[in-house]
């Protein structure tokens, strides 16, 4: 018999309250369904104006290509997101769903972007299969970085892309991905897991892209905070965190040194609900020539919730599940 462990009542009761106060609004069980996107449009560090103006980046995260978002909305998609006319796409992980059985759909999907793409995988690439899902992507011409970092050159302007592996699935190396990383160039981060920004910024990441939490996918009355904070341990959710506003991060210490965006994504993996106005899928643009206030935006930046970090039984048994799933590939394949 398995014991089913129990949220804490004080929990339960601010679940109930604000299903109540969802309901009293009218904002239940309204759902969110097939292609509804929201664009969203920030501005980007303010210490990057000078140096990256006219730069824009769009962010799309948790594609999830498989049977359970239909391929006209991954489709829709990457036409929302050459209609940004973006310099860069990034891209943040998550791009299958349980298997290895929609790659080439995976591949033409974002073979229909526009601007160069970069990404970094997540825990369901890892899961299904990290090196096959980063060949889909190398493919398409989208350059994957696994714990590396690369200095391009976009209309001139040089930027720093640091790639920080999947953590959730123990394949980041902090070490490995900041090496030779140059302090006088800006410095872009991606990475599936927000709660690697706080370790990127202390790097000289100005801005962190990240992903995994698909915002909760339910955000009534404030729930996806409750849920992926504080039970599922979060420090950030979705939307903006940290400072954009920060200009010489030495100044104070004790302070964000960067910012966090967490998408709210594009796919699912299990279930298509979307309900809530944050819970809407997501394409996400950057105007670096902008600084923050400068820009009529969804929301500011945020402050990071408590949250707490995974035990070393949860990242050990994270990291066990990629070693059977592995083994299990391998196996199918000496049938």
């Amino acid at each position: 018999m398995i014991k089913r462990s129990r949220a804490p009542q004080d929990v339960l009761d601010e679940v109930e309250r604000r299903d109540k106060e969802a309901k009293r609004l009218g904002l239940w069980p309204r759902m969110i369904r097939g292609g509804d996107f929201e664009k969203r449009r920030f501005a980007g560090p303010a210490r990057w104006v000078e140096p990256l103006g006219g730069l824009r980046v769009t962010h799309l995260t948790d594609l999830h290509v498989g049977r359970v978002t239909p391929m006209a909305v991954q489709r829709e998609a990457m036409d929302l997101a050459n209609a940004e006319k973006p310099h860069l796409v990034a891209l943040t992980g998550d791009f299958v769903c349980h298997s290895l059985n929609y790659l080439d759909e995976l591949t033409d999907t974002l073979k229909r972007l526009e601007a160069p793409a970069v990404a970094v995988l997540g825990n369901h690439d890892y899961w299904a299969g990290g090196d096959e899902v980063k060949a889909a992507l190398e493919r398409a011409g989208v350059l994957v970085l696994r714990n590396q970092n690369t200095l391009i050159e976009l209309e001139g302007k040089p930027l720093q892309i640091v790639g920080l592996d999947d953590s959730y699935t123990g394949h980041a190396d902090l070490a490995a991905a900041t090496r030779g990383l140059r302090p006088d160039i800006p410095i872009l981060g991606l990475s599936h897991i927000g709660e690697e920004a706080d370790a990127l910024w202390a790097h000289g990441a100005g801005l962190v892209l990240a992903g995994h939490t698909h915002a909760g996918q339910v955000t009534l009355a404030g729930l996806h905070e409750l849920a992926l904070g504080k039970l599922v341990g979060h420090r950030y959710v979705h939307g903006i965190y940290g400072s954009r506003r920060v200009m010489n991060p030495l100044s104070d210490p004790a302070s964000p040194q960067g910012a966090l965006y967490v998408g709210a994504g594009v796919g699912a993996a299990v279930m298509p609900l979307r309900l809530g106005e944050r819970a809407r899928r997501e394409v996400t643009t950057f105007e670096l020539g902008l600084a923050p206030g400068e820009l009529d935006e969804h929301h500011d930046d945020q402050p990071a919730l408590p949250g707490r970090p995974p035990s070393a039984r949860t990242r050990a048994r994270r990291a066990a599940t990629v070693t059977k799933q592995a083994a299990k590939r391998a196996r199918k394949r000496r049938v």
